[in-house]
């Protein structure tokens, strides 16, 4: 095993005949930040329970801080949870929330108290411990869950989805208020998330899964400029995906625009061979174009999707046939390109940022 402070090797789960985990090898850094990102039923949950004890790996084994856990019970375990549900006890105050922990270790009264007042106000919620859950909003709630769980400083924090219940402004800002503890107090975080914005916002590395395996572990930009398989291209952010075929001269053909060799492509496949080019809205040019600019296309806008600080636009592009492609504009050059439904535009491929891929039937 390597000097990793959480380590995971060749983890495997099923459930009768369902493979739920496949071979999870993972290594994770004392002090930081992970994200567990993928679809529904993608394995991530599962993978956290299984690190919490609460559930047990068909096969495979997990070492934390150089102690093999593989088969301790959650209690012998050092970690601290909080789910998507808040799981506090309504018939308890707040104080006596945060100090549960606390109190099944025994510890004196004097010093839990102090404990929960810190832990009160290092969540934001000085004096109210009080108050009864049912008297909090739900971030507020989802505070408290936070402060129990680390009311032991425990080594590892698990969050199991713990904003997906909470309203789109409070969710931004509560992950925001858990980064910044989580830097302050230096303690290694896993977080399972579906949401794309909030991993790519928090996390130190993304861990991108998909059918109980790991499609590609990386930093945030890693994951969406670098993604090393057509799901993460497909499920990270928004992409255009483009038919190409291979001329056999180390040209790609996609309708009437020649294209070269996506960076980082291996071997050039035959002649004919069709690949799938991946790029991204924002990867073009649409300003200062002149005759040298390579790559360029005229096409016109199908539709337009307001996104606030930004549009996108649905292109319909000479030479392309049916291969639409959408556009990312701010505001600004909305207005001074003139991006509206009907306009013509011309712009230009950033051929370095494509990815390609070889489609999967062929």
């Amino acid at each position: 095993m390597s000097s990793s402070y959480l380590q995971l090797e060749g983890i495997r789960k099923s459930f009768g005949s369902f493979q739920a985990l496949s071979d999870i090898r993972l290594s994770i850094e004392r002090g930081e930040f992970v994200c567990f990102l993928g679809p529904s039923g993608c394995g991530k949950t599962t993978l956290l329970r299984i690190i919490a004890g609460l559930e047990m790996q068909t096969s495979g084994r997990i070492e934390q801080a150089g102690r093999d856990i593989s088969v301790l019970p959650p209690a012998e375990r050092d970690y601290g949870i909080v789910f998507q549900s808040y799981a506090l006890f309504p018939n308890l105050t707040v104080a006596d929330n945060v100090a549960y922990g606390l109190v099944n270790r025994r510890q004196p009264k004097r010093e839990i108290a102090q404990r929960v007042d810190e832990l009160l106000k290092l969540v934001g919620l000085p004096g109210s411990g009080i108050k009864y859950p049912a008297q909090l909003s739900g971030g507020q709630q989802q505070r408290i869950a936070l402060a129990r769980a680390l009311a032991t400083k425990p080594g590892l924090l698990l969050l199991d989805e713990p904003l997906s219940a909470l309203d789109a402004l409070e969710r931004v800002r509560l992950r925001q208020e858990i980064r910044s503890l989580q830097l302050k107090l230096g303690v290694t975080t896993i977080m399972v998330t579906h949401d794309q914005e909030e991993a790519l916002s928090v996390a130190d590395r993304i861990v991108v899964m998909n059918h109980g395996v790991i499609e590609q572990v990386g930093t945030p930009l890693q994951v969406y400029s670098e993604p090393a398989t057509a799901f993460v291209a497909d499920f990270i952010g928004k992409v255009n995906r483009l038919v190409a075929v291979a001329d056999g001269s180390g040209m790609l053909h996609c309708g009437h625009l020649r294209l070269p060799w996506p960076a980082g492509w291996g071997a050039e496949l035959p002649s004919g061979a069709a690949i799938t080019l991946y790029m991204r809205p924002e990867d073009r040019v649409v300003e200062g174009l002149c005759d040298e600019h390579q790559h360029q296309c005229v096409g016109t806008v199908r539709r337009v999707d307001f996104l606030g600080g930004n549009c996108l636009a649905e292109m319909s592009v000479e030479g392309l046939a049916d291969q639409p492609m959408h556009l990312q504009f701010s505001l600004n050059q909305m207005h001074d390109l003139g991006v509206r439904e009907g306009a013509t535009l011309r712009f230009a491929l950033r051929a370095d940022r494509l990815r390609a891929f070889v489609p999967a039937a062929a």
